[in-house]
């Protein structure tokens, strides 16, 4: 199994500061994508702090008590699974740390989208509304639930998907890494086919364009274009935030 992944981000027309964060790592399979929040510049703080933990407790590359399970020993779906679940929450707890020494960054947070993909599976986790997405035979497929007060109104049936989109308080968040202290993420795995592609965006890019022109932009261009064009279609209908978007592809040797 190969994997090939492209990534852009762009602050958009309106912040002055780029708060969202991201990782490839097409080696190791990890792919993440954080949409951090505060003010004063804290929300960029957060988000780089909460890629760096995740890094360092998935890879192995920080505290030994804090990294994944010794891959002499093949870890079962359920152990990973509970490792980016650890992760989140160790990236929250540095967050909070952080916050505490900096006073001008109190309430910081971020959104994180996790996809570690290795031994023909693959592994998600997520906190927020950054979201991740399945492209697979044409058909797109969100594989994440946002943790938002507008998405408990939908799944609680006072709220149309339609009306979701442009409701003045869609982007109040229910869990964040940071801000919210321990989290609760939600994560799953599943098998990988050859010729799938996963879209992992923070919310500039699903604000302004719903999920059928993220299929449509998507099927329309190679994977080595597909980030470049649907953060550009994002900025051409009007995005007025951060825009992050990092494209996974899965291909048989």
């Amino acid at each position: 199994m190969r994997l090939e992944a492209h990534a852009r981000t762009d602050p958009g027309p309106v912040r002055e500061h780029n708060e969202d964060a991201f990782l490839v790592d097409v080696d190791a399979g990890l792919f993440i994508v954080a949409d951090g929040m505060g003010g004063h510049a804290a929300g960029e703080v957060a988000s780089a702090l909460a890629v760096d933990a995740l890094r360092d407790v998935l890879l192995g590359q920080g505290d030994p008590d804090e990294t994944r399970l010794d891959r002499a020993t093949p870890d079962s779906e359920e152990t990973i699974r509970e490792r980016l679940r650890y992760a989140m929450n160790q990236a929250s707890l540095r967050i909070r740390r952080a916050a505490l020494e900096t006073p001008a960054h109190t309430g910081m947070g971020t959104t994180v989208c996790v996809l570690l993909v290795e031994d023909g599976l693959a592994h998600l986790g997520h906190v927020g509304d950054s979201r991740i997405y399945l492209l697979r035979d044409g058909r797109l497929q969100r594989l994440t639930r946002d943790h938002t007060v507008v998405q408990q109104e939908i799944d609680a049936g006072r709220l149309t998907p339609k009306l979701a989109r442009i409701v003045p308080h869609k982007n109040i968040l229910t869990q964040s890494v940071g801000y919210h202290g321990p989290v609760e993420p939600d994560t799953s795995t599943r098998p990988v086919r050859d010729g799938d592609v996963f879209i992992i965006c923070s919310d500039g890019l699903t604000d302004p364009l719903d999920d059928d022109q993220l299929c449509s932009i998507a099927c329309g261009v190679g994977l080595d274009q597909m980030a470049e064009r649907l953060t550009q279609e994002a900025l051409d209908a009007g995005a007025d935030d951060n825009i992050t978007v990092v494209t996974v592809g899965v291909f048989e040797d």
